[in-house]
């Protein structure tokens, strides 16, 4: 049974693959739509106001999707760093020793991520009142978070 749980372990890296080839998935699929959004605006030759909103619009999502590949990323790495080898190189910011820093490191990720969709909705906003609502609430859960993380490090 002490067997069975000391190498039980190594499950983690079926969370860790999945994790990874999802982040792998997320860039390419950010890189090429990336390239085609590039390519359509080159080839319509139109410049006007209301297309550049709607190029804006395009790269803002499109920087949501490379945001959820590095969350994938991070937590692939981090599993791995948690579970498997804690000796990979990796930059400082990047290394994980805890499951409180992988918390630490997606809170601040998440909070980036809020932030470029409601940024994606503030510039298809034609006037509706209900972005005050959706603006709140992301705000309160950015609180939410921001107040999660504090928590922690006063802790520690």
């Amino acid at each position: 049974m002490k067997f069975i749980l000391s190498h039980g372990r190594y499950m983690v890296i079926i969370g860790v693959i999945g994790a990874f080839l999802a982040a792998i998935s997320l860039f390419v699929y950010g890189g090429i739509l990336t390239v085609q959004q590039i390519i359509e605006t080159i080839q319509t030759g139109y410049v006007s106001s209301k297309g550049s909103k709607t190029l804006m619009l395009s790269f803002v999502e499109i920087a949501d999707i490379f945001l959820l590949g590095t969350v994938m990323y991070i937590i692939s790495t981090g599993l791995y760093e948690l579970f498997i080898d804690d000796n990979i190189e990796l930059p400082g910011w990047l290394e994980i020793h805890t499951l409180d820093d992988l918390k630490q490191k997606l809170v601040g990720v998440i909070v980036v991520v809020m932030g470029v969709i409601f940024l994606g909705h503030v510039i298809k906003w034609h006037g509706e009142t209900e972005i005050v609502y959706y603006g709140a609430a992301i705000a309160l859960v950015i609180i939410a978070l921001t107040w999660f993380s504090g928590q922690k490090k006063k802790k520690e």
